[in-house]
């Protein structure tokens, strides 16, 4: 007698293992999605620059240096971008010693209390291929506010410069109230709307210096090339010094 078979087999013991294979077979020859890239803020090539009203006559202009931070980003992909910065305000400089003294004490900034402004970012919204705007939370003297930051992504290249360490380049905008931050003295004198401007330069973490034969350091930049200007004598970038504490 001819032995009899099942047409198909039994239901759930055979059609679940074979597609978790299939599907296994499949995901094994994808690439893995690249994971952010991690930038760390160059305080010497990084910059915020704010503007304020001097009793209706002008635009009282400042500038703090020495801002330091972290930057993890995907350049093909700004979703996971996430930014962490910290602005030390005892680097304030308003062109005055008396001014510097007056921004720093305890009616206006309270440095001594509060000594750094404190920025993180929550997520990112694209405005445009090199555009975006960077939501997030700004602490100053101790209160925090949402920020938004309007950023242009200016370049991502090998710096020309030892140790040619990959260098990512930005400049932003924002506004604020001063006075939603408890820096609501002298009204007559300080306008309350702060306009700010942020030129900022990022380097590749843990990027390897360049040999001193101009051999192509690691990672997935091109070498820059050699250029008579571009010796010896030309500053590192970032310069190797120590900053000083105060402007």
């Amino acid at each position: 007698m001819t032995p009899r078979f099942p047409l198909r087999p039994p239901s759930g013991r055979t059609r679940l293992p074979l597609a978790v294979l299939l599907l296994a077979a499949a995901s094994a020859g994808l690439p893995a999605a690249p994971a952010p890239a991690r930038y760390e803020l160059d305080p010497v090539h990084t910059r915020v620059l704010f503007a304020v009203s001097h009793a209706g006559f002008s635009q009282a202009l400042g500038t703090v240096s020495g801002s330091r931070g972290t930057l993890e980003f995907d350049p093909q992909d700004w979703s996971g971008a996430r930014l962490e910065v910290s602005v030390p305000l005892q680097r304030l400089d308003l062109g005055d010693a008396d001014w510097n003294r007056a921004a720093l004490a305890g009616r206006l900034l309270d440095a001594q209390r509060w000594p750094e402004a404190h920025f993180v970012s929550t997520r990112v919204e694209p405005l445009g291929p090199d555009r975006f705007l960077v939501h997030g939370q700004l602490t100053l003297r101790g209160v925090t506010r949402d920020v938004p930051l309007a950023v242009t992504f200016n370049q991502l290249r090998r710096h020309p410069l030892p140790p040619f360490r990959p260098t990512a380049g930005f400049s932003a905008t924002a506004s604020l109230s001063r006075a939603e931050f408890g820096i609501d003295a002298w009204p007559s004198a300080i306008g309350d709307r702060v306009e700010l401007r942020i030129e900022a330069e990022a380097t590749r973490s843990g990027e390897r210096h360049a040999r001193g034969d101009g051999a192509a350091p690691s990672g997935d930049l091109p070498a820059p090339a050699a250029h008579d200007g571009d010796r010896d004598d030309a500053p590192s970038s970032p310069p190797n010094r120590q900053e000083p504490a105060t402007p």
